[in-house]
C-alpha cells in the first residue's frame, strides 16, 4: 500500500536574485514609458476643456453684458441711427402798438440744418470746411454746436439761418458729397419799421452754450431763439411759445421713410404795448441823428407813449448771420445804450423840486418873493445868474419862467441838503422807475453820507446851491424827468411808467398820490404854464397845440458842450401827454434845441401841423 504522506515537504532553497544596477530592463523601461504618456493625455484633455469652459464663460458673460446690462443702450443706439428727430421752432408771438399796429411780427426764411450722427469721424473735417465755406459761417461755429450737441444725437442742429438762395443751391448741389445736411423752412423775427423803437422793442437771438446753461432749468433747449434786450426780453415768457417736432424714420441713405409722430409747436402769445407808432416815429426824426433820447407818457397812467435813444439800431441784422461790416458798424457806433434810460445833469428840470421843497416844507411858502441878483455868494464861491445881472424881485411862478438860478439857489439854501434830498426822493430820483425793460439806472441823489465815502468831505451849503439847480452830483434820467413833471401835470400822483397796456389795471394801480398841497401843485402848474408863455418855452406857444406848460434846463457838461432839456404836458387843463427831450452835449438852449423837439411830439400826439407859410 501506499502511504500518504500528509506532512509538508520542506522548499527548496532560492538562488540569490541578480544585484540590482543603474540600467533599467527593457521591459522595466518600457512600464514607465507608457504610464507617463497616458498622464499627458490626460492633461491636455483636462486643459482644453478648461480652457473652453474660459472661452465659452468669456462669450456668455460678454452676452449677458450685452444683452441685459447694455441691450438697452445698444437699442437706443440701434434706434438712433434710423431714427431722425426734426425739432419745430414754435412762431414768437407779435408785438403791437397800442392801436393794433405790428411792432415785431416773423417771417419764414430758410435754415440749415445737420445731423451730427450721419457724419463720418474721418471725414468729418473735410466736411466742416465745406459746409463752412459754403454757408460763410465759421468752422470754429459749427464745430461748437455739434460738440454741444453730441456727435450721437439723432436730433437735427440749426447751424445757420436766413440763406440766401445761392447758399441753397451750393448746398444741393453738394448733397451727395456731404451727407446729414438738409435745408428747411423756419420762422425769424421781422421788424417792418426796422430801427424805429429799437431800444424798446429790443431784438432776438439764439441761446448760445453759457445763456443755455443757464436757462436749461427753465425749459429751454439748443437752437431756441430768445428776447436779449427790451421789450423781447421782458416778455419773453409770453412771446416764446412752445417747440414741436417730427420723429422720422430713415434709411440707410437718409431717406425718410415714415412719420413715426408728431407734436405741433404751440405758437407764443401777442402781447400790445402802450406805444403809440406815429408818436414814436415823430419822436425818432425830431431827435435826428443827435446823441439824446426822448420820452412821451400818458401822465395819468405812466404809459409810454414813445421812447427814443440815439444811436439806434436796426433790430433785424439779428435775426440773420452778422456780416463784419455790419459787426465794425455796431463795435463804432455802440447803438444799445438806451440813452432814455441813463442819468444825467438834469439842470433847471430840477428846479420843480427845489419849488416843491420849499413849499412844502413850509418855509418858503407860495406867495414868497426873493430877491435876484448877478450872482449868489455861498461860502466863498459865487453862483452866477444866467443872465449875469439878476431880475429883480421874483415869485415861484415868474422865478420859474425865467429860470431864475439865485432864486432857486436861495431856496435850497434855505432848506437844506436833507429836505432837498428828501423830495428828490418823493418824486422817484434816486430809483429806478419800474419800468419792464431791463437796462435802467438809479440816477444819483447824493447825500452827506455818499460824499464823505466818495471825497472825504462832508455836505455844505455850496451842495445844496448845486443841487438846487440840478447841478453838482445830481444825475437823473430823461424817463425819470417825465415822471417829474407828470406830477403837477395829474395833480400830484407819481406815476409807475410801463409799456405792457393792460386793459384789465384802472389808473390808481400805476401811481402812487404823494399827497402834496394843493397850493404846491397849483403854484407849480402856473410856473410851468408861463415858461411857454413869457419864459425859456415860448417856442411851444404855437395856436395850432393846445396849451402847453413845461420847463427848459441848459446842464454844464465839461468838458464840451452843454446838454440840453425840455419837458412838458398837454392839454394845461386836461393834460394827456408828457414829453421830455434830451440832447447830449448840444450846446446852445433848452428852450431852442430841446424845446422843438418836444413840439413835434405833441404836434403828431395832437394830429397838428403848423400852418403851412406859402398858403394863403
Amino acid at each position: 500500500m501506499r502511504t500518504i504522506d500528509f506532512l509538508p515537504k520542506p522548499r527548496a532553497k532560492k538562488s540569490p536574485s541578480p544585484k540590482r544596477t543603474s540600467q533599467p530592463s527593457f521591459a522595466q523601461d518600457r512600464r514607465q514609458e507608457t504610464g507617463r504618456t497616458v498622464g499627458r493625455q490626460y492633461q491636455s484633455i483636462l486643459m482644453m476643456l478648461l480652457i473652453s469652459l474660459v472661452l465659452l464663460g468669456g462669450v456668455g458673460a460678454r452676452l449677458f453684458y450685452l444683452q441685459l446690462s447694455q441691450g438697452e443702450v445698444y437699442r437706443e443706439k440701434a434706434e438712433n441711427n434710423r431714427i431722425r428727430i426734426v425739432p419745430k421752432q414754435p412762431v414768437r408771438g407779435n408785438l403791437f402798438d397800442r392801436k393794433g399796429r405790428v411792432l415785431a411780427t416773423t417771417r419764414l426764411t430758410h435754415a440749415a440744418y445737420l445731423w451730427p450722427m450721419a457724419q463720418k469721424r474721418e471725414n468729418w473735417p473735410e466736411n466742416r470746411r465745406r459746409i463752412a465755406e459754403l454757408l460763410g459761417v465759421s468752422e470754429k461755429s459749427i464745430e461748437e454746436k455739434v460738440q454741444q450737441a453730441g456727435f450721437n444725437s439723432p436730433t437735427l442742429i440749426r447751424i445757420a439761418r436766413s440763406l440766401t438762395p445761392a447758399q441753397i443751391t451750393a448746398l444741393e448741389e453738394y448733397r451727395s458729397q456731404i451727407s446729414g445736411i438738409e435745408v428747411d423752412i423756419e420762422t425769424v423775427r421781422d421788424y417792418p419799421h426796422k430801427k424805429i423803437a429799437s431800444h424798446v422793442l429790443g431784438y432776438t437771438g439764439e441761446l448760445d452754450a453759457e445763456e443755455l446753461k443757464q436757462r436749461r432749468s427753465e425749459g429751454y433747449r439748443m437752437g431756441d431763439v430768445v428776447g436779449k434786450m427790451g421789450v423781447e426780453a421782458a416778455y419773453e415768457q409770453q412771446l416764446r411759445g412752445e417747440w414741436g417736432g417730427l420723429q422720422l424714420e430713415v434709411d440707410g441713405a437718409g431717406k425718410v421713410m415714415r412719420v413715426l409722430g408728431q407734436k405741433a409747436a404751440k405758437p407764443g402769445k401777442d402781447v400790445t404795448l402802450t406805444l403809440d407808432l406815429n408818436v414814436q416815429k415823430a419822436a425818432e426824426a425830431a431827435l435826428g441823428n443827435r446823441k439824446g433820447a426822448v420820452v412821451a407818457l400818458d401822465p395819468r397812467t405812466g404809459a409810454v407813449l414813445a421812447m427814443v435813444s440815439y444811436p439806434r439800431f436796426d433790430p433785424n441784422v439779428f435775426s440773420s448771420q452778422i456780416t463784419p461790416a455790419i459787426w465794425k458798424e455796431l463795435q463804432e457806433t455802440k447803438p444799445f445804450v438806451n440813452r432814455a434810460m441813463r442819468g444825467f445833469p438834469p439842470a433847471s428840470t430840477f428846479k420843480v423840486v427845489t419849488q416843491t421843497a420849499g413849499m412844502e416844507s413850509g418855509k418858503y411858502p407860495p406867495n414868497t418873493i426873493l430877491g435876484t441878483f448877478a450872482y449868489l455868494n455861498v461860502g466863498g464861491t459865487a453862483f452866477g445868474e444866467w443872465n449875469r445881472a439878476g431880475f429883480g424881485p421874483l415869485g415861484y411862478v415868474r422865478a420859474l419862467a425865467m429860470s431864475s438860478n439865485t432864486f432857486h439857489g436861495q431856496i435850497g439854501r434855505g432848506v437844506g441838503g436833507p429836505t432837498l434830498i428828501k423830495y428828490a426822493h418823493i418824486y422817484g430820483f434816486g430809483s429806478k422807475t419800474g419800468i419792464e425793460i431791463p437796462g435802467e439806472v438809479p440816477g444819483l441823489i447824493a447825500d452827506d453820507a455818499w460824499k464823505r465815502k466818495m471825497l472825504n468831505w462832508g455836505w455844505t451849503d455850496g451842495d445844496s446851491v448845486n443841487m438846487s439847480i440840478g447841478q453838482g452830483f445830481t444825475q437823473a434820467t430823461p424817463l425819470q424827468i417825465a415822471v417829474m413833471f407828470a406830477v403837477p401835470a395829474n395833480g400830484g400822483y407819481r406815476v409807475r411808467p410801463h409799456l405792457l397796456a393792460d386793459s384789465t389795471k384802472k389808473a390808481d394801480q400805476w401811481r402812487t398820490n404823494l399827497h402834496f398841497k394843493p397850493t404846491t401843485i397849483k403854484t407849480l402848474r402856473e410856473g410851468l404854464r408861463a415858461v411857454v408863455t413869457s419864459g425859456t418855452g415860448k417856442g411851444l406857444n404855437v395856436p395850432y397845440l393846445p396849451p402847453v406848460a413845461g420847463k427848459s434846463g441848459t446842464a454844464e457838461a465839461p468838458p464840451g458842450k452843454s446838454h440840453t432839456w425840455f419837458g412838458g404836458f398837454a392839454p394845461f387843463d386836461n393834460p394827456e401827454i408828457v414829453a421830455v427831450a434830451f440832447v447830449e452835449h448840444s450846446g446852445g438852449g433848452g428852450g431852442s434845441v430841446a424845446g422843438p423837439i418836444v413840439r413835434q411830439v405833441m404836434e403828431a400826439y395832437f394830429n397838428k401841423k403848423p400852418p403851412n407859410p406859402n398858403s394863403k
